[in-house]
């Protein structure tokens, strides 16, 4: 599998979508997409208002497959109020709730992806007990809490294809960078003997199913 592809010119600019992605992170995933397309569609876990969709859907579209963008929308634990990542401007006061639904059908439209990112609201547990069939790439940056983090791992990495990526974000060796779950599970996958690395960049890490 090479990850050295050209990648189509984003139809909108990355910074112009929040979201926490780095546009090299961001293009490292464009790539996975495009060179695992043949194996199958990619889903994502944690799809907030887009960012990381518009990278892998642009590369879907392009290469004639499809993203399944999955996130119940209410927002991780660090986007609720009163912690960091908190943004006051994604809460629905009538819900009592965090409600990013809204600005991932905006990125999606102003992007032209809606016939290629297919948006699932609901958890992502209950999504991969009725799923089926591989997938070409799957990339884990759901909730970074140890349960929601290794319960994203157990439920998807068994999905992934021969020959297909497992992209996990937010992966920091060293605990004063950031949370401890995505390195778990990240090394979980490596300790498995089905994954090995095939690219770092930045916090994301780009593992193959061997």
């Amino acid at each position: 599998m090479s990850l050295s592809v050209d990648l189509p010119p984003l139809p909108i600019p990355a910074e112009r979508v929040k979201g926490f992605l780095d546009p090299a992170e961001g293009e490292a995933l464009a790539r996975a997409a495009i060179a695992t397309a043949p194996l199958g569609p990619a889903l994502e876990i944690g799809t907030y208002c887009g960012r990381s969709a518009l990278y892998i859907g642009t590369a879907c579209k392009a290469a004639g497959s499809v993203l399944f963008a999955v996130d119940h929308h209410r927002g991780s634990e660090e986007n609720q109020p009163g912690w960091e990542w908190h943004d006051a401007s994604l809460w629905d006061a009538e819900a009592g709730a965090m409600d990013t639904l809204p600005h991932l059908r905006r990125t999606l439209r102003l992007a032209r992806l809606e016939e290629t990112v297919i948006p699932v609201v609901g958890r992502s547990a209950t999504l991969a007990r009725h799923w089926g069939r591989p997938l070409g790439l799957v990339f884990i940056d759901g909730g970074h809490g140890r349960e929601e983090a290794h319960t994203d791992y157990r439920a998807w990495a068994r999905h992934v294809a021969e020959g297909g990526v497992l992209a996990i974000h937010d992966v920091f060796p060293d605990p004063a960078d950031g949370g401890r779950p995505p390195y778990e599970i990240y090394g979980l996958a490596l300790a498995s003997g089905l994954f090995v690395e095939r690219g770092a960049v930045k916090s994301l890490r780009l593992l193959e199913r061997i």
